[in-house]
């Protein structure tokens, strides 16, 4: 924290003596959950175990005042489930504060089966408070961002079984107008946080997924980005991110073992994967009610994800090019597994109707 703090004054975003006045008085840490007790507002940011979580969580409930706000930043786990671990549920909400937080102006404020009006309100006002851009989720596996990412980067990985590099896949959609490629994007995250998460759903796994392994084997080898110096890059002192040239191996080896022939994929065609996956996804979140409305997807990927701001979110640019053509491009795909590429009834019906997902903003 000190860090970061000494950074912005660096940046001059923070002054001298409000970082003073900060580090002297309004920054405060503790190892005594009792230290929480008259505290109007708690956020729970410990490691993504479901286990963890709701022990957290019945310490809390046992210390906190009547009133008090318990909130979960949670990226993906079930909230209801979290809550359930306290006798207070309709006090409990997801505030899923993006990485890293200091910077990032997305929150996902995730409301739960009970989580009570008012307290939705704490979140959203809390939000402003922090100059966030706060958009509100329903509870599902990943919510509204990560839920969409999970499907996307499948996609993804899938181009990249079929032929392309990592690095090809980032230098096609960083030419698109991402902030950053979804590989650079993992390995600065840490690979072992979605690691963790593909691995508690791997019981679940329908069998009929096509599962690239290829992040898996990286895990598995202690390289996790940044953190480690190595993940999809090469991290130095000093020096600009290079590729890996392990991973390659480690990809030429699966596709070996899987039987498959890699052929060059162009980069419109990875683009086209990315967006097709993307805007499907996202109309499964908005027809399962996660989402309220398309332009809350669009905020999602725009201030949470690096998505181009120029293109006007994923689901006006989906509006842009037509919904017809991205049905075309998921029935395309679908030949290489038709699994993954499963048009969404919301989709296809707003094609068929001749209508766009702004329609649905109204």
């Amino acid at each position: 924290m000190a860090g970061n703090f000494a950074g912005a004054v660096r940046r001059g975003k923070l002054a001298q003596d409000r970082h003073d006045a900060i580090l002297a008085r309004a920054f405060r840490t503790a190892t005594d959950y009792a230290d929480l007790g008259d505290r109007d507002l708690v956020i729970e940011a410990v490691f993504e175990s479901m286990d963890v979580k709701r022990e957290v969580f019945a310490r809390l409930d046992s210390v906190c005042k009547p009133g008090a706000v318990l909130a979960t930043n949670t990226s993906y786990l079930d909230i209801n489930e979290i809550a359930a671990a306290t006798r207070r549920p309709e006090s409990v909400l997801g505030l899923h504060f993006f990485s890293p937080a200091h910077m990032m102006k997305l929150l996902e404020v995730v409301v739960a089966a009970r989580t009570a009006p008012e307290v939705t309100a704490t979140g959203f006002a809390l939000a402003r408070r922090l100059g966030k851009v706060a958009v509100r989720a329903g509870v599902c596996d990943g919510f509204i961002g990560n839920r969409i990412l999970a499907h996307y980067r499948k996609a993804l990985d899938g181009a990249v079984l079929a032929g392309a590099s990592p690095y090809q896949v980032d230098r096609a959609l960083v030419d698109f107008g991402l902030a950053m490629g979804p590989y650079a994007v993992g390995d600065l995250a840490g690979l072992d946080i979605s690691w963790a998460n593909r691995k508690r759903l791997a019981p679940s796994r329908d069998p009929r997924e096509v599962y690239a392994e290829f992040s898996d084997r990286l895990c598995e080898a202690g390289h996790f980005g940044r953190k480690t110096g190595k993940g999809f890059y090469i991290y130095r002192e000093g020096a600009a991110p290079e590729p890996n040239p392990e991973v390659e191996e480690i990809i030429a080896a699966e596709r070996r073992a899987r039987g498959i022939t890699p052929r060059d994929l162009p980069a419109p065609e990875i683009v086209a994967r990315f967006m097709a996956a993307m805007v499907n996804e996202a109309a499964r979140t908005l027809g399962d009610g996660i989402a309220a409305r398309p332009g809350d997807v669009d905020v999602v990927m725009l201030n949470g994800y690096g998505f181009p701001r120029w293109r006007g979110g994923p689901m006006h640019h989906a509006d842009t090019v037509g919904l017809a053509t991205i049905l075309a491009d998921i029935d395309r795909f679908s030949t290489d597994d038709d699994f993954l590429w499963q048009p969404a009834p919301l989709l296809a019906r707003l094609s068929a109707d001749n209508r766009t997902f702004a329609s649905l903003d109204g």
